[in-house]
């Protein structure tokens, strides 16, 4: 996700295994010997998948299921550490520019096709072709990838993109610029291969159902089409490291009451739910409660097409009318944080001096009522209006929908004259919102898709695939060109842009920060080795105890 969480991302990603409800103690998950005897992990899942086409995927729901059905030249293990995936190792030339990975002979895909250096140049070529229409392929490729840019602009064909299979399986990657984390970068997503042969036989069907999606990862989707509210990812036979993989069967139900979830755990059903607010006091002292501290940020996001949005007072009133330390710890109250920046704490350090890139950058934003209020009346003078309203966009389940609730009371309250309609819609239905600009204010989230400031701070240079602002600032994209062109190899002065970057964003009130996510959890304790890492959660060495 992250689009994990979409990194989470993974982000997470971060999956929203949404949970709360009444149950005894005595009956709690883990009493049902004879599914964990089958290595069987029941999960929850906040949403149905829209698509398992990597190059289309563009939300954590679907990361997160094609990264355990699918596999890159690495993948993330414990702690977000990248392991061999399809790659054995590699090498990188003296200048940064061109990478250079020696691929394993024994992978395959489950039809029996082998896995080869063709089908990364294929699936690549295909990410980034303007046709194919991904969002991810130019967010991720652009200004990385040598003639990504050129390409996803319609300036060059896919076929000038800067990779190629010396042979079957020696894939070389020319990079634009050096990129250091070039090789976090190949356990997403978008980086995944693809078997030519099978997806032109399913051409647009691709991805929309079991029979169209074709594996070459630990598991392998069974009994899942885009409108399904129950599948099942299974042990994958034909993967190259079969012999590691312990759990049969991944069963995942889509569960948007918190209730239900729990119950559900309470009586064995399910092996993990994330709790809400109300009941983390009755569950925090028992052995299978567990807070997860995460490197999503929530925040607001401002649609300047709009009139009153189109002005900065008006802006920044929003963005600092509401009391977050309330929201947190009140209705959140999972080990959420209230977020004053975009970058997260805890996620990168200063690479001079070893500080957390939060703490340098300190608190950009915060909610601060007085100058929100002549922020606010500001904007109104200007704009020459007494009243302003907005509809607020947000996810239709239950914890979104009480935060909605929250924010349109407090900014209701705090800044007079204002008028808040919520709309809650499915996940899906709100990301073609946003993506087409059909909204005023969104509740977003995001992932991170790798460990550097990059990931989060590029989304709002201008036109970017997930700007859906109108946002626009010369100085901004500047500072961003540069982390990723003449500073690529300077990393104390790259990390200076950086720090400007946010606080220009911030303060010219593109986006709100509300907080950086945490979830509180019930893990059944036969539940083992399962990694939630920022943008998935990854079940390669899971098993039941």
């Amino acid at each position: 996700m992250k689009n994990w969480l979409k990194i989470m991302f993974f982000c997470f990603i971060i999956m929203v295994l949404t949970a709360c409800g009444n149950g005894e103690h005595e009956n709690k998950a883990g009493e049902n010997t004879s599914e964990r005897e089958k290595q069987v992990l029941n999960l929850t899942i906040g949403d149905a998948l829209p698509t398992m086409d990597p190059a289309m995927a563009s939300e954590q729901y679907s990361f997160h299921i094609i990264a355990n059905g699918m596999e890159g030249l690495y993948r993330l293990g414990e702690n977000a550490i990248p392991v061999e995936g399809i790659a054995m190792n590699h090498s990188v030339s003296k200048d940064g520019l061109t990478w250079t990975f020696r691929l394993r002979q024994d992978a395959q895909w489950e039809n029996g096709d082998p896995v080869t250096a063709h089908d990364f140049v294929y699936a690549w070529r295909r990410a980034i072709d303007p046709k194919t229409g991904s969002v991810y392929g130019p967010y991720m490729m652009n200004d990385v990838i040598k003639n990504a840019t050129a390409i996803s602009q319609g300036e060059l064909p896919p076929e000038e993109l800067g990779v190629k299979a010396a042979d079957d399986y020696t894939l070389i990657v020319e990079l634009e610029n050096p990129t250091p984390y070039f090789m976090g970068l190949t356990t997403f997503g978008t980086f995944l291969p693809l078997n030519q042969k099978f997806v032109e036989q399913q051409g647009e069907r691709l991805g929309t159902s079991s029979e169209t999606t074709l594996s070459n990862g630990p598991f392998k989707i069974e009994e899942w089409n885009s409108t399904a509210t129950s599948w099942k990812l299974v042990k994958n036979n034909t993967y190259w490291d079969a012999d590691t993989v312990q759990l049969e069967e991944i069963t995942f139900e889509v569960i948007k009451d918190p209730n239900t979830a729990v119950q559900l755990y309470e009586q064995g059903t399910v092996d993990l739910v994330d709790i809400a607010s109300d009941l983390v006091d009755k569950y925090s002292s028992r052995e299978d409660f567990q807070v997860n501290p995460q490197y999503s940020i929530t925040f607001l996001r401002m649609n300047q097409n709009h009139e009153a949005l189109a002005n900065k007072n008006i802006r920044l009133a929003i963005s600092q009318a509401f009391n977050k330390e309330a929201l947190v710890n009140e209705i959140l109250n999972n080990g959420s944080i209230v977020a004053n920046g975009f970058v997260p704490e805890k996620f990168v350090t200063m690479p001079d001096t070893g500080e957390d890139y939060r703490d340098v950058s300190g608190d950009i934003m915060t909610y601060d009522l007085n100058n929100a209020q002549s922020n606010w009346q500001k904007g109104l003078t200007e704009l020459g209006k007494k009243e302003v309203e907005l509809e607020l966009l947000l996810g239709d389940n239950e914890v979104t929908t009480v935060m909605g609730e929250y924010l349109k009371n407090q900014l209701e309250t705090n800044l007079t004259g204002l008028s808040i309609t919520l709309k809650p819609v499915p996940a899906k239905q709100k990301n073609e919102l946003e993506r087409s600009m059909n909204y005023d204010i969104s509740i977003s989230s995001w992932i991170p898709d790798y460990r550097d400031p990059y990931t989060f701070l590029n989304m709002w240079i201008t036109d970017g695939p997930n700007n859906n602002t109108g946002y626009t600032n010369e100085k901004y994209d500047r500072l961003l060109e540069e982390t990723a062109t003449t500073l690529a190899n300077n990393p104390n002065e790259r990390f200076e842009n950086f720090l400007e970057a946010e606080r220009i964003l911030l303060e010219d009130g593109v986006i709100a920060p509300i907080y950086q996510y945490g979830v509180a959890q019930l893990l059944s304790p036969k539940v083992k080795d399962v990694f939630a890492n920022a943008t998935t959660y990854e079940y390669k060495w899971g098993y039941i105890e």
